[in-house]
């Protein structure tokens, strides 16, 4: 499911670390508008054709970032240690998915803010799809009651949504994580 990269040389595997940690440091710094090719480029100490021909776009570059987040996620739900991986009960792998989604969008939510305003790159469906998934196996199987499809999809737009770039960007992400878990776990609660 998860695509893995062919073995990089070992120049060309820093230059990309380089280049993926000054975009980072830039986004947390300056926010998307502060990401350019020429900023990238001199802060990553390399040249901004590499970053071209590296990731096609300064979109392409963003994404490659939130990738990077959504897969790792991804391969903890399907092989990491319980609760987030297999063999936790449902409500629990639940939750524990909710607080790790979380945490990606609080940890950079300049990052996911640029990535929901740029056209969807080919890849991000599967990422849906994947979380989708997930939170409807999982709901329905706490609470076949209700339609988990819908449900899990209002909880999951719960955080990337304004309240939860709000509360992030005010340093509130304590508060958006309890809120967040407080949520899940109503809903968790059959009536």
């Amino acid at each position: 499911m998860t695509e893995r990269r062919p073995t990089e040389r070992a120049d060309a595997a820093r230059n990309r670390r380089a280049i993926l940690d000054a975009t980072a440091a830039l986004l947390a710094e300056h926010g998307a508008a502060g990401v350019t090719m020429d900023r990238v480029a001199a802060a990553a100490g390399v040249g901004k054709g590499t970053i071209f021909h590296r990731f096609g776009s300064r979109a392409g570059l963003l994404y490659e970032l939130v990738a990077e987040g959504a897969i790792a996620l991804m391969d903890a739900v399907s092989t990491g240690p319980p609760p987030l991986g297999p063999g936790a009960p449902p409500a629990d792998r639940l939750i524990a998915f909710f607080a790790a989604i979380t945490s990606l969008f609080t940890d950079d939510v300049e990052l996911i803010a640029a990535y929901q305003a740029m056209p969807p790159h080919p890849r991000s469906a599967e990422f849906h799809t994947f979380w989708a998934d997930h939170i409807a196996a999982l709901l329905h199987e706490v609470r076949p009651d209700i339609d988990a499809r819908t449900v899990g999809a209002m909880l999951l737009s719960s955080i990337g949504g304004e309240v939860g770039q709000q509360l992030a960007r005010a340093g509130e992400v304590d508060r958006l994580h309890a809120a967040v878990q407080d949520l899940v776990r109503s809903v968790l609660r059959a009536p």
